[in-house]
């Protein structure tokens, strides 16, 4: 008798597993399209930031970017993501602290340039239906007002009138200041606020404060309901880090209309043989 009961319980117990796959795989499978754009052109995958890495995932059907723009001594608008040169170049040092000049003469530890962002605009404006995030890093070290009136006009320009057809340039920051300044002046810039946090409803305040529909939130902690609430009020989500393929699929099952990725090229070749109901944008 006892047989009989624990070989019930353990059939019933493996149905339940079985159902909670197929309710997962029905989930997933209802949201199955996604936006992924490469952080810094695929920061875990190739030498990010570089025109290297922008041609090679490029090539690989990645038309989705993420990258950092700051300015030289001399004020050139040049993509690089820290605010020191140690990590990707080897030594101490600043782009703020650099002429254009002395920066070009650097290279990465893996051996490639620092590009300017005219060099990125230029490779993109002849591929159409491309979406590229530029990150403004203007608060470490933290501009002052002139000078981040400048970078701002510089970056607007440069950047709007070098867009491809039918593509997605957006202008972002975690620092508040570009963001309200490029809102006043130039009305039809497509601007996203960033923050180091999970989705919450004050933060979704704190973007309508400034006028702005797009917002990126921290992975960690944000709920599906939370992502939902957001697209009913006229937010448009974009969740970070992605790490993996694993922070992909919880992007994917929390509802994010766009998905920034470290390793894009894996995430596109295992959706691709894992996944093919899902649709990346």
């Amino acid at each position: 008798m006892k047989i009989r009961t624990i070989k019930k319980a353990f059939k019933l117990s493996l149905l339940g597993i079985s159902l909670s796959l197929a309710t997962i795989s029905v989930s997933v499978a209802q949201l199955n399209e996604v936006k992924i754009f490469a952080h810094r052109a695929g920061a875990y995958e190739y030498d990010e930031n570089t025109l290297a890495a922008f041609k090679a995932t490029y090539e690989q059907g990645m038309r989705g970017y993420e990258t950092d723009v700051r300015i030289s001594k001399d004020g050139q608008l040049v993509i690089f993501h820290d605010d020191n040169l140690k990590r990707i170049v080897g030594r101490e040092g600043a782009i703020e602290d650099m002429t254009l000049s002395e920066i070009k003469k650097l290279k990465t530890l893996k051996g490639n340039e620092i590009p300017t962002l005219d060099e990125v605009v230029a490779y993109f404006k002849d591929k159409p239906g491309v979406y590229i995030e530029f990150e403004m890093k203007t608060n470490k070290p933290l501009y002052e007002e002139a000078k981040l009136h400048k970078y701002c006009d510089m970056l607007y320009n440069k950047v709007y009138s070098n867009r491809p057809q039918d593509s997605d340039y957006l202008l972002t920051s975690f620092d508040k200041r570009p963001l309200r300044y490029l809102k006043a002046k130039y009305p039809d810039a497509d601007l996203m606020f960033i923050k180091g946090e999970a989705l919450t409803q004050a933060l979704i305040d704190e973007t309508k404060e400034l006028g702005i529909k797009r917002i990126a939130a921290n992975i960690t902690q944000t709920t599906r309901a939370m992502v939902k609430d957001a697209k009913k009020q006229g937010m448009t989500v974009s969740l970070w880090p992605g790490r993996s393929v694993d922070d992909f699929l919880l992007g994917l099952s929390l509802g994010s209309d766009y998905l920034c990725t470290d390793v894009p090229i894996e995430v596109s070749k295992w959706v691709k043989n894992n996944a093919a109901w899902i649709k990346l944008k």
